[in-house]
């Protein structure tokens, strides 16, 4: 009867004859019970917005709490109603037992929702900007419930941001955008080498007044050219102009907005930076990713210091790789031809993995874990209010077609000085609209008469695919301009082992 009494709470009441307490537990536990099964099935919406708003995951904790107290009071008072005056010695020593132990299966699954929803107020308080944050770049939204309304795409800019020690400050060794259309979630990703030169900066903007001609310099050697590069923006641009881009709480990803944004012809509204040196433990915490390996990849090496790799991933199909390895997977590139093109193909192929491994059981199982990972390694100048809307458009990704747009290195011109930019914006707007690709690259405003920049040398180990060919195989659909990642990341090796 107590063990009734738990499961139902108030059963165990009107077992003992107290019909009106008992009548209005039961009542007032399947009421919970069916509120919350309803809540469940039709109002999924509300229950994504607890789990998001601070304030509001602070009242479901304390719920939470009252729910578990009154729970186990229950118990305790059922069984003492139940329990018979002339019961023996033994009898209470079990009755007592089966009582604490009940009551510990309570209170531990609501200790751990209640641990659960203070790691979510906590991660969403530390990585997501609250309402004095300051952004140069950041959008203003008037309709919070529907911020997407009359706004086919939204630009995310992915970056990810080395300050491992030994590094001369942070450089963003990955940029991404992220090209998301809010009605059916399908995604474009549109990398970016690291190694751009003159990046331009939109006209009317202190950036262009201090960088008329982008973010480069004639005349220099090979060496001094890595501090006019794309990774290089990030720290030296707010170095030598603080302050430029008015008020920010990270003054690099605002600039990287902007001049991403017009190097690409889209205008970038959030951006979300991955400190590198914690991508080991994302994967580990959502217990590893599962890839694709078409040639071998280094672990390890460098190829400014002629120092080898520790070892070589080799060639496999979905091949499941822990932390460590998964990064070299992302960013190895000694000996291999083209090595930012491949990097870059490669690092695609990694988030399309981690989307394929943040699967529900995953996230519930690892949550506190990730959470933990989450507020060291993310940044962001997504605000908590619109963390609702995100959900949804999250959930409409989540099922949707993530894809690839091919940027021809060669025709481009990115290993020059001058890349064409013009080229570029005509490419990622003809991708996006689903129109053919331009034939040749638009003009371009300047002259492009010095010699591209020297590769690494490759050593005797294979190479990726030339950056003139897209990586992956064809996707059928020629004319979008964009290439499927799951037939990219697909199954194709170029070498055996």
């Amino acid at each position: 009867m107590t063990l009734l009494g738990a499961v139902v709470p108030g059963t165990g009441y009107l077992l003992a004859g107290r019909k009106k307490l008992g009548a209005a537990v039961t009542t007032i536990s399947v009421g919970l019970l069916l509120l919350a099964g309803y809540l469940g099935l039709t109002q999924r919406d509300r229950i994504l917005e607890v789990a998001v708003a601070p304030r509001q995951l602070q009242f479901a904790t304390i719920g939470l709490c009252l729910l578990g107290t009154l729970w186990i009071v229950v118990i305790v008072t059922s069984h003492r109603a139940l329990r018979s005056g002339t019961a023996s010695k033994g009898s209470r020593v079990g009755g007592a037992v089966l009582v604490g132990l009940l009551s510990f299966a309570v209170a531990v699954p609501t200790a751990l929702a209640v641990q659960t929803a203070q790691t979510q107020r906590d991660l969403v308080q530390t990585v997501f900007a609250g309402g004095n944050s300051k952004s140069a770049t950041r959008p203003t939204i008037k309709n919070k419930k529907d911020p997407w309304a009359g706004k086919p795409r939204l630009n995310v800019l992915l970056l990810g941001a080395d300050d491992a020690q030994g590094r001369d400050g942070v450089r963003t060794d990955t940029v991404i955008v992220a090209s998301i259309d809010t009605v059916t979630g399908n995604v474009s990703l549109i990398s970016l080498p690291r190694k751009l030169m003159f990046m331009p900066f939109p006209k009317g903007t202190k950036l262009h007044e201090a960088y008329p001609n982008g973010f480069g310099k004639e005349g220099i050697s090979l060496q001094e050219r890595l501090e006019w590069m794309l990774d290089a923006i990030y720290k030296n641009v707010p170095a030598e102009h603080p302050g430029i881009v008015g008020e920010s709480d990270n003054e690099g990803a605002d600039i990287l907005k902007l001049t991403v944004g017009e190097a690409t012809g889209l205008t970038i509204d959030y951006y979300v930076q991955i400190n590198l040196a914690g991508f080991t433990e994302l994967v580990n915490a959502l217990g590893g990713i599962t890839v694709n390996i078409n040639y071998p990849i280094p672990v390890g090496g460098s190829d400014d210091d002629k120092r080898p790799p520790n070892y070589y991933l080799k060639p496999a199909q979905n091949k499941h790789l822990w932390g460590l390895e998964a990064l070299w997977y992302a960013r190895g590139r000694y000996g291999i031809a083209n090595p930012d093109d491949a990097r870059s193909a490669r690092q695609r192929c990694a988030i399309h993995a981690i989307a394929e491994a943040a699967t529900p059981p995953n996230l519930l199982k690892s949550y506190r874990n990730l959470a933990k990972v989450g507020k060291n390694m993310l940044r962001t100048d997504i605000t908590e209010d619109l963390l609702p809307a995100f959900l949804q458009l999250g959930l409409k990704v989540k099922s949707a077609k993530v894809s690839e747009v091919p940027l021809d290195g060669r025709k481009l011109k990115f290993a020059y000085p001058h890349p064409d930019y013009d080229g570029l914006r005509a490419t990622v707007a003809a991708a996006l609209s689903g129109t053919p690709a331009p034939t040749t690259p638009g003009a371009t405003t300047r002259p492009r008469k010095t010699a591209p920049v020297t590769p690494a040398v490759p050593s005797s180990k294979p190479t990726t695919r030339p950056t003139t060919e897209p990586t992956g195989p064809a996707t059928g659909k020629p004319s979008t301009g964009q290439a499927d990642l799951a037939d990219a990341c697909g199954y194709h090796p170029e070498q055996t082992p």
